[in-house]
């Protein structure tokens, strides 16, 4: 009986987080109501000079992660699809660094997949990656530059691995790799 409820409930929870048909609208005064919209109205209050904005996650279940996210917005199904090259390395490298800057070559940057994801706007979870998380699925890539727009719906993770950055895509919840 146990094991038959736990699918359940991660479809449920995985249900209750698709983001794909985002209806935020910072004109609507129903938006700030959401929690889904919450990074829109992060992203808003920047400056529009500021392109990519490093913020603290919010969730104080996770007092060790950080998040970056564009300052232009990318809601809805497949981010990454709809940023131009540049755009996607501007995202891309704010990330690294701040991942650097914080946890050395520790680091693990991951972007949930559109069903898992529980915000709107685009955005990348940037954390200390977790012991035993590492596998040998994915594949190698020599610098941000390449990496990939995932354009079907999943999520990625990746990491720094002997001077390359190892990729690991095709999943929906990637973010469970980084420390909380």
């Amino acid at each position: 009986m146990r094991s038959a409820l736990l699918p359940a409930l991660l479809a449920a929870c995985l249900l209750r987080a698709d983001v794909r048909d985002c209806v935020c609208s910072l004109e609507s005064p129903a938006t700030p109501e959401l929690r889904t919209c919450s990074l829109c109205i992060e992203a808003a209050k920047h400056d529009a000079a500021e392109r990519i904005i490093l913020v603290r996650d919010s969730d104080p279940a996770k007092p060790n992660r950080w998040l970056a996210l564009p300052r232009a917005p990318f809601d809805g199904a497949n981010p990454l699809a709809h940023m131009s090259a540049p755009e996607r390395l501007e995202l891309w490298s704010a990330a690294i660094a701040k991942a650097t800057d914080t946890w050395g070559a520790a680091w693990g940057i991951a972007m949930n997949g559109d069903i898992a994801r529980r915000q709107c706007h685009a955005h990348v979870h940037i954390g200390k990656l977790l012991e035993g998380k590492e596998n040998d699925n994915g594949f190698y890539v020599d610098s941000a530059a390449q990496l990939p727009a995932i354009s079907d719906g999943t999520g990625l993770w990746f990491h720094p691995s002997n001077g390359k950055l190892h990729v690991h895509a095709g999943e929906q919840i990637t973010e469970s790799v980084l420390l909380k």
